[in-house]
């Protein structure tokens, strides 16, 4: 038996319009359809607003109420955008009618934890959306459909589904609606009154469809959908309803774009590791640039919530030439999935992909140049082996089995020598064989080493050399410490 989770948006006219990153206006929202209200606020209906008003009725009750005008390709669009974040969930995603989207999740049930735990993951993903939504769960599409644009409803057996379905009114499926006086004059309000009725009558006066409806729902007869196709490469953009002038203010709208852009990834099974946020500016008699924020990953990434925390960083730090109309997302550089690793134990420092992150965000925070990684020089004397440069930049060292202590001294320490032997605190012994350095004769700072590993009694271990001389020095070789291993 199949799972599948309905979701129906009856205020998306509404919502399409609100500016998304303030709360509800206090004057009230309205949306009409042919000069009628189709949508409203609780604001405005506390007002007397009440659908079907015309016009004038809505300014008489509510003079200084938001007024707009239906927008269907608006509405189309956001439904279409709503349906590509939730390919996180399922790669099984109907675009249905009345703004609606359905999901077979049947096969994602084990994944997310059960139909329970999904069915908030979906929702509060929408909730990030800025809409409100009409929530079902039915072991058909079509009952999810029908039950999520009457409100809700939650049945996973088909016994429970007859006796859910059974209470919703006629109205509710859409060839009846035709009909409705004659369903009235019949007695016949609910869907349970209809399954009373014979089905040959009703075959020979409403004609095949309400019947195919209402079996696809109890599920006596097949569902055949069209599922979602996701796109071969990503490139989402939002007109702002306002204008803004503060790059902070354009978060909650890229945010949404971000959950389109995660569900795209997770539907292509690929991982992002570059991609840019386009402000594109008011037009006027001289046209402004737009501006383009790049975000690098240390590594591909397909998480929302990471992306977010990094791009808040960078609008934090960016300075708008000029207000805001319109934001655009385009990921730039993406990257297969790669399996996680099969280890049976954890990392004790975390994983790779959390130090990854950690890294990502310092430098969205503190800027590239003030985030700094050694990179290795062609260079034998170690104090002049390395330079910082930003952690970004990629480099590939030569691999060596020698060891070196993961903190250099600026100056090395001279150690002193008790009964010939070297004492640092305690007395220290050599553990390893002698690696001689014998560099600089090119810039005349040359030098001659003989490199140790020591360790003191309390087990600590240093990198320690010896100063070569000549055969017939007269001087006692010198002992310095010049690194500790961690």
């Amino acid at each position: 038996m199949r799972v599948w989770i309905g979701m129906h948006l009856p205020c998306l006219p509404l919502e399409s319009f609100r500016p998304l990153w303030s709360p509800s206006d206090t004057r009230g929202w309205v949306v009409l359809e042919k000069d009628r209200v189709a949508q409203l606020d609780t604001v405005a209906r506390a007002l007397g607003v009440v659908p079907g008003m015309r016009r004038g009725g809505v300014l008489t009750l509510a003079p200084h109420a938001q007024i707009r005008e239906r927008d269907p390709a608006r509405e189309h669009t956001l439904q279409r955008s709503a349906a590509l974040a939730l390919l996180r969930f399922t790669p099984h995603v109907v675009l249905a009618d009345e703004t609606s989207v359905i999901l077979d999740v049947y096969a994602s049930l084990r994944l997310f934890g059960g139909i329970r735990a999904l069915q908030r993951g979906a929702r509060a993903l929408i909730e990030a959306f800025g809409v409100s939504a009409h929530w079902a769960v039915a072991p058909t599409g079509q009952a999810a459909w029908l039950l999520a644009r009457s409100g809700g409803g939650y049945a996973l057996s088909f016994k429970t589904l007859s006796r859910v379905l059974g209470r919703q009114p006629l109205a509710i499926l859409p060839p009846a609606q035709q009909y409705a006086e004659w369903f009235e004059g019949l007695g016949c309000r609910t869907m349970a009154d209809l399954c009373c009725l014979p089905r040959a009558g009703l075959n020979k006066r409403c004609g095949t469809a309400l019947l195919d409806v209402l079996d696809r729902a109890l599920g006596t007869a097949p569902e055949a959908y069209e599922w979602l196709q996701a796109p071969p490469e990503f490139e989402a953009r939002i007109d702002l309803p306002d204008r803004i002038e503060q790059a902070e203010a354009a978060l909650f709208a890229t945010r949404r774009l971000l959950l389109q852009m995660t569900g795209w990834l997770a539907a292509q099974q690929l991982a992002v590791v570059r991609f840019a946020v386009v402000l594109e500016h008011e037009r006027g008699r001289s046209a402004i640039e737009p501006s383009i924020i790049e975000v690098a990953l240390g590594e591909p990434m397909w998480h929302d919530a990471h992306l977010v925390r990094l791009l808040k960083e960078r609008l934090a730090r960016t300075e708008l030439r000029a207000p805001v109309i319109a934001i655009r997302l385009l990921a730039k550089d993406v990257r297969t999935v790669q399996l996680h690793s099969d280890t049976l134990f954890s990392e004790p420092g975390g994983s790779a992909t959390d130090h990854a992150r950690l890294l990502e965000l310092l430098v969205a925070r503190l800027g590239r140049e003030n985030v700094l990684q050694p990179l290795p020089l062609a260079d034998h004397r170690p104090e002049l082996a390395s330079r910082w440069v930003p952690v970004d930049k990629t480099f590939i060292s030569a691999p060596s089995s020698l060891p070196r202590p993961a903190w250099l001294l600026k100056e090395p320490i001279q150690i002193m020598l008790r009964g010939n032997r070297l004492f640092y605190g305690t007395p220290l012994r050599l553990i390893s064989s002698a690696e001689r350095i014998e560099a600089g004769w090119h810039d005349r700072h040359v030098v001659m080493r003989d490199y140790y590993v020591a360790q003191s009694e309390d087990h600590v271990h240093y990198w320690v050399y010896c100063e070569r001389v000549g055969v017939n020095a007269s001087r006692t070789p010198r002992w310095f410490l010049h690194g500790l291993f961690g």
